[in-house]
């Protein structure tokens, strides 16, 4: 592009600065076009683009007046507010001398240090001795004379200088040193022949509306030049965490498969949070090293409800054995923030009709376990719990659902394998294929509820299909995670490139 077709393509803002580059100090520049900071830095943009001026960021720290220091700047700092009272009362006792300055307590403080490290005062007998001569009083202290100047570069202080910043640092928002980014401006020899012509053409069209095209000013004008090349700012609009639109995926899945949504608190007793699940008083998942306790209790539903799950944890159902131990009402009534989302399923088994049976039910939440926190492991995570009661219910039936609900989550390498769990029986864990790590990920939890967790909330043994796979590690095969931690960073700049979910 020639110099006239540079200049023809210049903005309006462009042209206003371009006068006043010489001044290559970012205060003046505004202040001579009339722009404000955002519009000059820019401008400033577009001119290195066009090769007219270079920028350089420098870096500083800058050494500022922080609150009290401005205070203190106008007021006279704590110990020249003493000495002046000290000039009058060579000596005085120390409550009085306080009460005379009006310093506040900590002021006071700071003030005797001050003079003392300067052996200017005597402490002696609850009485402050002044030793200091009228031409010491008038002098003024390094400290003095170093908030007078500042703002300062950290990296030109005297000598004299770096000590007052020493002794000030150790006092409350008296000063403060800041990061500060400072903009140098050269005007390349391109820029300086632009200017050196003085030519600033006008009446260049800069945009089209329908009246300007209807009236025909636009005949005999010029336009302005575009770089249509040019790349534009990206625009990233509004949307949803993307972990809050997994678990709304999540919940639009259950619900076409014809569940119906379970919710609740995430603090929960312990009552239904173990001792309803058959989880035994002394088992270890209820320690500390587990599960987070508060330091409160609640009270227990009815009586009758509470009666069945004792008897169930000390006798068994229907010639199970139970737990064989004394089970603790107290212990029982423990707030905890909740360990799984299965605390929900027990309440709204315990709330069924039996006469509106089958029925099913999901939940997607927050849970808490006091875990160590690595890629696949976090204190708080988010769960989808699932339970279908029905009397034909069977476990190719438990397969199936989870089998489905990995699928649309898209995970099509899915694979069961027997576990343990106090509250089911068979039980099972179910694990997907992570590619990135090579390894098998568990994601499933689940089973058929016992008699001993059905019985006492239902009041018969219906059988219960029961899940809560773990959700945070489905997201992040979604949105190609490697890591949990990474889901709750919240860096901005990934959140703004992160894919809406379109499922």
């Amino acid at each position: 592009m020639d110099i006239q077709k540079l200049i023809e393509s210049l903005t309006p803002n462009e042209r206003k600065i371009l006068p006043h580059l010489e001044e290559k100090n970012l205060d003046d520049i505004c202040r001579k076009s009339n722009l404000d900071k955002v519009s000059v830095l820019r401008a400033f943009k577009y001119l290195k683009k066009k090769k007219i001026i270079s920028l350089a960021t420098e870096k500083k720290k800058i050494v500022e007046i922080g609150l009290n220091g401005a205070l203190y700047r106008k007021k006279g700092l704590p110990e020249r507010r003493l000495l002046s009272l000290l000039e009058e009362k060579r000596i005085i006792l120390i409550p009085e001398a306080q009460k005379e300055s009006k310093l506040s307590q900590d002021e006071f403080r700071a003030a005797l240090g001050a003079l003392k490290k300067k052996v200017l005062i005597e402490l002696k007998n609850g009485k402050i001795i002044f030793n200091a001569n009228k031409e010491e009083i008038s002098r003024k202290s390094l400290e003095e004379l170093f908030l007078e100047l500042l703002p300062l570069d950290l990296d030109t202080l005297s000598p004299e200088q770096q000590f007052a910043l020493k002794s000030l640092q150790n006092r409350k928002e008296l000063i403060q040193i800041q990061d500060k980014k400072t903009t140098k401006i050269e005007i390349t020899d391109l820029g300086k022949k632009i200017i050196s012509l003085k030519t600033n053409p006008e009446n260049l069209i800069e945009k089209i509306t329908p009246e300007f095209l209807k009236q025909e000013n636009w005949k005999g004008k010029k336009f302005r030049r575009y770089d249509v090349t040019s790349h534009v700012p990206a625009i990233y609009g509004g949307k949803r965490h993307f972990v809050n639109q997994s678990c709304d995926y999540a919940r639009k899945i259950w619900t076409e498969m014809g569940f119906k949504e379970m919710t609740g608190n995430m603090i929960q007793s312990s009552f239904w949070n173990f001792d309803a699940l058959f989880t035994a008083q002394d088992h270890p998942v209820r320690e500390m090293q587990d599960t987070f306790f508060l330091d409160k209790k609640t009270k227990l539903p009815e009586k009758k409800i509470v009666k069945e799950i004792k008897d169930a944890h000390e006798k068994g159902v229907k010639g199970s054995k139970g737990w064989r131990y004394l089970w603790d009402e107290e212990e029982a009534k423990k707030l905890v923030l909740r360990t799984h989302t299965t605390s929900l399923s027990s309440q709204t088994l315990s709330e069924l009709d039996l006469n509106k049976l089958p029925q099913k039910f999901f939940a997607v939440g927050k849970c808490f376990r006091n875990e160590t926190v690595d890629w696949k492991h976090g204190f708080e995570f988010n769960q989808t719990e699932g339970i279908v009661v029905d009397p034909n219910a069977n476990f190719r039936h438990l397969l199936g659902y989870l089998k489905e609900f990995a699928k649309k989550m898209g995970f099509e390498k899915v694979r069961f394998r027997p576990a343990y769990f106090p509250y089911t029986e068979p039980s099972l864990e179910g694990e997907v294929w992570n590619e990135e790590k090579k390894e098998w990920v568990e994601v499933f939890a689940a089973g058929i509820f016992r008699p001993e967790v059905t019985e006492p909330l239902l009041g018969k043994p219906i059988p219960v299909l029961a899940w809560g796979p773990g959700f945070d590690r489905m997201i992040l095969k979604i949105f190609e995670i490697n890591d949990l931690r990474e889901l709750y960073k919240n860096d901005l700049n990934k959140l703004r490139k992160t894919k809406v979910l379109m499922k």
